[in-house]
């Protein structure tokens, strides 16, 4: 899922982008009204300087070759004068419009009457006219006349240009900067949270307890609720293992003492079969309870500090190899130091405990036990090479009270301890075959 600084960011990006384009094409429109505007504003000094040089004759209106404005005597110099008839018809025209000039001619117009208006000569280009429309009353007839002045529009457009040239590089830069200020504003505003969230993953790593830093009162109800659930989680954990270690203590001494009965003979024969049936049937009911308990507690393992595998993997194979002295198997460790499992200590010696008693139980001569963390997920493998677990069994021997050889000592619900666990933590149990041999078991746990 995209960040919220990055959410933030190309919300504002598109904002700003459309508020400066909107805003350029505002002002260029601003800009090209006030350029015709004043072009307008030109072209109606040129005609009443044109209507202050002009004077009545027998032949009609004549202007003088020097005019005020030296363009309209410069032939193609892009501003053109004429004169035009109450017919339409052109009586008079500047020396600037006499070489090769292709102007338009607009329509006369009634006395009194303006209008500016853009129009395209026949070889395509663009002129800004202005024409007014008067009557000329010094002569003995007063007569109709439209008074025409022109330019070039690829000054005006040019004009135009320029102005647009230059609002693009000033914008493009104030936008530059205000995207680079929006970003570190985000940066400044986020910093709480990346604080609250290095503190959630000290917290997970086990170097702290609880979020301890001051912050905005917007993530302070946030860090406060955090810091509540912790409390309540590693509350619960204490009454848990409090809870598990007095049963366990107020149960092994009874049926201590009751095994240690039918195994002296001083139960009398007859019940003696129904008894050990009622202590094993005790101790099954014990045992599962017991991981009942500690899978509902899992919700708290991420808040537990990590759990070295080696250390806790060299320990239980110390005792094992007490246990199985008589045995010589010869186990090969072979992982990392670093490797570690987020969670309880007692649940990760549960799991790898029970596959090593396993191992240790069915191996001949050899066991194996890896362990590796690869895309996020710890990897853990015990294998022996022992008879080895058929591929149907494979399932079957997952279940709770399920058993390979029921001649051998036990309850059967060791891999299934297992498997619960793993699968509390979100995890898989795996069952194949080993390189030895044997049967291989691989647990494969959230990293």
């Amino acid at each position: 899922m995209m960040s919220l600084r990055t959410r933030v960011a190309l919300s504002g990006a598109a904002v700003l982008t459309v508020f400066v384009l909107l805003t350029s094409l505002a002002m260029e429109r601003a800009v090209r009204d006030s350029v015709l505007s004043a072009r307008e504003e030109r072209l109606q000094a040129q005609i009443f300087l044109l209507m202050a040089a002009g004077e009545e004759e027998p032949g009609g209106l004549v202007f003088p070759k020097a005019l005020a404005e030296p363009r309209l005597s410069l032939p193609n110099s892009g501003l053109y004068a004429k004169v035009l008839n109450a017919l339409g018809d052109p009586i008079w025209q500047s020396a600037s419009a006499v070489v090769g000039a292709e102007s338009p001619t607009p329509l006369p117009l009634a006395p009194g009457q303006q209008r500016f208006e853009r129009l395209t000569g026949r070889d395509g280009r663009a002129y800004l006219a202005l024409a007014f429309g008067v009557t000329w009353a010094t002569g003995p007839t007063p007569q109709d006349y439209t008074f025409v002045v022109e330019e070039d529009a690829a000054t005006f457009h040019a004009e135009v240009g320029q102005f647009r040239a230059s609002l693009a590089v000033w914008l493009g830069g104030m936008s530059v900067l205000m995207l680079v200020t929006l970003v570190l504003i985000l940066r400044w505003g986020l910093k709480p949270l990346r604080r609250v969230a290095a503190e959630v993953s000290a917290i997970e790593s086990g170097n702290r307890t609880q979020i301890q830093g001051q912050y905005p009162a917007e993530i302070r109800a946030l860090t406060g609720n955090l810091n509540a659930l912790l409390a309540h989680e590693r509350a619960r954990q204490r009454r848990l293992d409090n809870t598990l270690g007095d049963l366990a203590h107020s149960l092994k001494t009874p049926l201590s003492v009751m095994r240690g009965a039918l195994e002296e003979g001083q139960v009398p024969s007859p019940v003696v079969e129904t008894l050990q049936e009622q202590v094993t049937r005790m101790g099954h009911i014990v045992e599962y309870q017991l991981q009942r308990a500690r899978a509902g507690g899992q919700q708290a393992a991420t808040l537990a500090p990590p759990v070295p595998v080696r250390r806790t993997a060299e320990r239980l194979i110390a005792t094992l190899n007490k246990v199985h002295r008589d045995k010589g198997i010869q186990v090969a460790l072979a992982m990392d130091a670093s490797l570690q499992f987020h969670g309880v200590e007692g649940d990760l010696m549960e799991m790898l405990g029970n596959l090593l008693e396993n191992a240790f139980k069915w191996g001949r001569r050899r066991i194996r036990v890896g362990g590796t963390k690869r895309g996020g997920r710890l990897t853990l493998a015990v294998e022996d090479d022992g008879p080895g677990i058929p591929p149907e069994q494979a399932s079957q021997l997952l279940e709770r009270g399920a058993r390979a050889d029921e001649a051998t000592p036990g309850h059967g619900i060791g891999l299934a301890v297992v498997r619960e666990i793993c699968d509390a933590y979100g995890g898989r149990l795996q069952v194949d075959r080993s390189t030895l041999g044997g049967a291989r078991f691989r647990l494969i746990l959230p990293g």
